[in-house]
């Protein structure tokens, strides 16, 4: 067969490994453009493993943009993937070109100039940020920059302003003490920083938004008024439902409201929709407020629906006289029906419609004093029977509950719902930008109304995607299930994706701002699978996590020639690319340990790691050790001894093995209690279509408790050092934030059970991290008991009686994929 015929049925097999059918792939692979070049086979390539969830009419859209070169890059493929994930054919070119970088060019010296302004407004202390600021920039439309000359450029601009890199390294290296938790701070900040660059707030979605006071008022003399209290600020606010913990979900909506402000010098509330007694926890309250600051946030202002419960009556009473409102008796069931029932047939008004408007406020107050039970009567809203917008079906705007308030106590027998309550607590508050996600849509138009209704301040309300991350579950009927039925311990599991679990697992608050800036803000939903959060987290954590030797199962090695006394400290730095976070001292004896999976009874041609006869070396010390005999449990054959002879002039070897060493006098090696090993709690991706529930999907596997992990000396002071310079950030952040609340509150400052900001909710163990050199990045978890860290800062720390380590794993290694743990 000739060389064409050959090709061609190569490309036919490609395209149908995309998805296209026979006669599809075959008209494709007949297409001139598709003798295109090796790169626009591997975007091709690219395209068939991310395109499972397509359907064909939008794989051979996919295809199209990659062979007439609209699509020039994996990262650009795998962004038309997401989009065309959630967009069907027909869809719209410039649409998708702004979504997936289509048409991006940039010149060197523009690629300069957008680099240096972004270095110029982030916080960039030196060559340790240079990660961190290459990630950072990726979250921007340089994403669609070519990453070597991205790179090339970052350098360039780094030389520019810190001097070379070794120069850089060595001037570290002349003041290493006491700088790791400074410079593993620094890190952290710079990255948080990178992840809510300006480029997110003033591009694509958010920077297209109206700018305060460009949202349209049915009286202008109402937008006047708003300019007079705002001074022109953007107001936005975060009002979560205190019946729950907040999930990796909301951190997208945290970081839109808190940072869209934050980067106009404008003010974003916390507000509490406390609209529902019967399922709102003082806990709640405490952990909503503790979970914003500890993802680097400080509310403006703490408020709550329940605030502004007199004024919503006042306002749900003139509603009713402007016959805008009446009081219904109709079931539920009734209402269904009145609204087209299941046959979705014509609607019809309830008999309570017309009502006059003196008994629907006889009634209302009836409903007010008690007088009715819950069902038996609700005020709704007068609006558009005939509109297409189901959100315009007359909606309810008070209800009958019977249960105490957190605040209110026993003072009403009816709240005002969602639906009534949202719009206009954003209208007292004068927010500027209503931000919330797309499934709201529908509900504009029913807020607009309202507003209008009673010509009160008009609000603009914009909607994005959500952010969903599978393989796990968010619904919090079905997390409280997973805790109440004891599958996880508690909502802070670090199996879950809470944000409590996730920060007890030890993911660092700026990682998870880097993952949500990385996505962009768009209307498109963000469905994202967990190993991508996971990658995230490892990026981060690569570049600001000290490296600790660590044998996760420990094999004993006696080296036959070095004395029964022999000792020789070594100086380990804490990263090999960082050098300002320091050094460790560890020592090396006759007797140390190794991973019994570095170790094999029978060697093989492709391992190179340690068996009989043969030599490796160990990380960072001065000489390798060569296997000469072992020793075997009699009951199981498990060896649980090598004999071993270091090599003084050994040729430099072709593995490399961390190790830890046996010398009592120094506590070393520091031994750990329990590691625990998180795997993914379901075993799908969609654990919610699991049958008969999400339950049938638990992995049974999810959790793995090791016990006798052994980590080098050096965990002591790391551990002390990252607790107290966390402490000291608290401590200043805290009283900058009592000071800034104070300010806002003036003299309407109450001494109420409002959540206050204090030092403790921002320092935890999870702040001692490092990477376990070759194992994964651990975390200390709650459970541990670490007597050193309540004692001086000036004191040696060391393990004391009662002290109990547990370590969490963060996240594996990427390059350890072959390896346990």
């Amino acid at each position: 067969m000739s060389k064409p015929a050959d090709a061609s049925a190569d490309l036919v097999q490609l395209f149908k490994s995309i998805g296209l059918t026979q006669s599809k792939a075959a008209e494709a692979a007949k297409n001139p453009k598709s003798a295109g070049t090796e790169k626009q086979a591997v975007l091709l390539s690219s395209l068939a493993v991310q395109s499972g969830k397509l359907g064909t009419g939008e794989r051979s859209y996919a295809v199209d943009a990659i062979l007439d070169e609209r699509l020039k890059s994996t990262d650009q493929v795998t962004a038309a993937s997401k989009y065309l994930e959630s967009h069907s054919v027909p869809l719209n070119d410039t649409e998708f070109g702004s979504e997936c970088g289509v048409g991006f060019s940039i010149t060197p010296e523009q690629l300069s100039t957008q680099v240096n302004e972004y270095v110029s407004s982030n916080p960039t202390s030196g060559w340790e940020n240079l990660g961190a600021t290459i990630g950072g920039l990726k979250g921007t439309e340089l994403r669609w920059a070519n990453p070597l000359e991205l790179k090339t450029a970052v350098e360039r601009v780094f030389t520019e302003r810190f001097g070379p890199k070794e120069a850089a390294k060595s001037k570290a290296k002349e003041s290493k003490k006491d700088t790791a938790p400074k410079a593993a701070k620094a890190a952290e900040s710079s990255a948080s920083a990178s992840s809510s660059s300006k480029s997110v707030f003033s591009e694509g979605f958010l920077g297209r938004l109206h700018k305060p006071g460009e949202n349209p008022q049915i009286d202008p003399r109402l937008r006047e008024q708003h300019l007079a209290a705002t001074k022109g600020l953007v107001y936005t606010r975060f009002p979560p439902e205190p019946n729950g913990f907040l999930h990796i979900g909301h951190s997208k909506a945290i970081f839109i409201n808190f940072g869209y402000a934050a980067h106009h010098g404008g003010k974003c509330y916390l507000r509490f929709d406390d609209t529902n007694p019967e399922a709102e926890e003082g806990r709640y309250f405490e952990s909503i407020l503790e979970t914003i600051r500890w993802l680097g946030f400080e509310p403006w202002k703490i408020t709550y629906s329940s605030d502004y419960f007199d004024k919503l009556y006042e306002l749900a009473l003139e509603l009713i006289r402007r016959d805008k409102a009446y009081v219904c008796h109709c079931t539920g069931d009734e209402i269904f029906a009145n609204r087209g029932g299941e046959e979705r047939g014509p609607r019809k008004a309830c008999a309570h419609r017309t009502r006059p408007i003196s008994e629907s406020i006889a009634e209302f107050e009836k409903m007010k004093n008690g007088h009715y039970k819950p069902g038996d009567a609700i005020l709704r809203m007068k609006q558009d029977l005939e509109s297409g917008n189901t959100m315009m079906w007359d909606l309810v705007a008070y209800r009958v509950l019977l249960s105490p308030h957190h605040r209110t106590h026993d003072k009403w027998k009816i709240y005002p719902t969602y639906d009534f309550t949202h719009c206009l607590c954003d209208s007292f508050e004068n927010i500027s930008h209503s931000l919330c996600t797309v499934e709201f849509i529908a509900s504009r138009e029913s807020y607009e109304w309202l507003c209008d209704a009673l010509e009160v301040y008009k609000p603009r309300q914009s909607e994005y995607g959500r952010l969903n991350v599978t393989g796990t579950i968010m619904s919090k009927r079905k997390l409280r299930k997973l805790v109440e039925d004891k599958y996880v311990r508690d909502w802070d599991d670090p199996r879950l994706y809470t944000l409590i679990a996730l920060r007890r697992r030890g993911v660092p608050p700026g990682a998870i701002l880097s993952f949500v800036s990385s996505l962009g803000v768009s209307t498109a939903a963000s469905n994202i699978q967990v190993t991508r959060f996971e990658q995230t987290v490892r990026q981060y954590l690569e570049s600001s996590a000290p490296r600790l030797l660590m044998v996760l199962r420990p094999l004993k090695v006696t080296i036959e020639n070095l004395a029964e006394d022999y000792i020789l400290w070594l100086t380990k730095p804490l990263h090999p690319k960082v050098p300002d976070l320091g050094s460790s001292k560890v020592p090396f004896t006759r007797t140390i340990y190794i991973d019994e999976d570095d170790f094999r009874l029978v060697d093989s041609p492709d391992y190179f790691r340690l068996a009989l006869g043969k030599t490796v070396g160990l990380f960072q010390a001065p000489h390798p050790i060569t296997c000469t005999s072992y020793k075997t449990d009699p009951t199981t054959g498990r060896p649980i001894e090598l004999i071993c002879r270091v090599e003084m002039d050994a040729k430099k070897p072709k593995a490399f093995i961390q190790w830890v060493a046996q010398h009592a006098p120094s506590g070393s090696p520091v031994h750990v209690d329990e590691t625990r090993v998180f795997y993914p709690l379901f075993k799908s991706e969609n654990p919610a279509a699991a049958q008969p529930d999400f339950l049938a999907d638990i992995n049974p596997d999810n959790l793995e408790v090791v016990s006798g992990a052994m980590v080098e000396l050096g965990f002591w002071s790391l551990a002390k050092r990252a607790y107290v310079e966390a402490r000291k950030e608290s401590e200043a952040r805290t009283r900058k934030a009592l000071e800034a609340t104070a300010d806002a509150a003036g003299s309407s400052a109450v001494d109420d059970d409002t959540p206050k900001a204090t030092s403790e909710q921002l320092v935890g163990k999870e702040c001692i991290r490092f990477q376990g050199l070759r194992v994964a990045y651990f975390t200390v978890d709650k459970d541990a008991r670490l007597a050193c860290l309540d004692e001086a800062d000036g004191a040696e720390p060391s393990r004391k009686d009662g002290d109990y380590i547990v370590l969490n794993r963060i996240v594996s290694l990427k390059e350890d994929s072959g390896k346990a743990a």
